[in-house]
């Protein structure tokens, strides 16, 4: 017997997620990297229309106890998870695309007479307001959680690294160095987060753990 794929998940996967690993043959790592902690913010000043680019972003502003005053408004938002769970909650998904960059490129070219309210984390990253003050669209910005590292040391040698979010990344690399590992990413921000320590990077054909975990199991079979 060779030895098994080591995998490590840079953050901890829902049960049937690991299970998929599991059943490949893989034996699995994993450790939650980043932590997420819902900010104290007010629902003033909010404009016509609402921008999410994630999911925690959408979880924090759903616990607000005004978040029934906003469900008249357009929701314009990034990622499949992101839309659902919107939806579920009675809002109005006008647009949803997969990257921050297309939903820039979308409101400043159709949208850009309207104005927008975005609900961000501390770490968000600057493509979409510099996009937006560029064309000049009218926008607020309002922080509704905060993103905090948590680098762990990792012991054991492992085979492939499956990240989610440029965080993620800057974390595991506060304690860690990339050697061969491959490193599977969930998109192309995260992907980029890595281009200067990685050689091994696959990038999930669309942006869910489901498929990074699909990348990493057609990779070694």
């Amino acid at each position: 017997m060779s030895n098994p794929i080591h995998i490590l998940s840079t953050k901890i996967l829902l049960s049937h997620q690991k299970q998929a690993l599991l059943d490949a043959g893989f034996s699995v790592t994993e450790a939650n990297f980043i932590k997420t902690k819902n900010s104290d913010f007010d629902l003033k000043g909010i404009n016509d229309n609402l921008i999410f680019t994630s999911q925690n972003a959408a979880q924090s502003v759903l616990l607000h106890p005004k978040c029934g005053e906003l469900k008249s408004k357009n929701v314009f938002c990034v990622g499949m998870k992101t839309k659902a769970l919107l939806e579920e909650n009675g809002f109005t998904v006008e647009v949803y695309v997969d990257y921050a960059s297309d939903l820039a490129e979308i409101i400043t070219l159709i949208y850009a007479k309207q104005s927008y309210t975005f609900f961000s984390g501390n770490l968000r990253k600057e493509t979409l307001p510099k996009a937006l003050k560029a064309a000049k669209v009218n926008f607020n910005e309002i922080q509704v959680y905060e993103t905090i590292l948590t680098p762990h040391k990792i012991k054991t040698p492992v085979d492939g690294i499956l990240f989610f979010s440029p965080s993620g990344v800057e974390s595991y690399l506060a304690e860690n160095k990339i050697k061969n590992e491959i490193c599977f990413c969930i998109g192309e921000t995260t992907a980029e987060a890595l281009e200067k320590t990685a050689r091994n990077i696959i990038i999930a054909d669309s942006p869910s753990v489901e498929n990074v975990i699909e990348e990493c199991i057609n990779e070694y079979n």
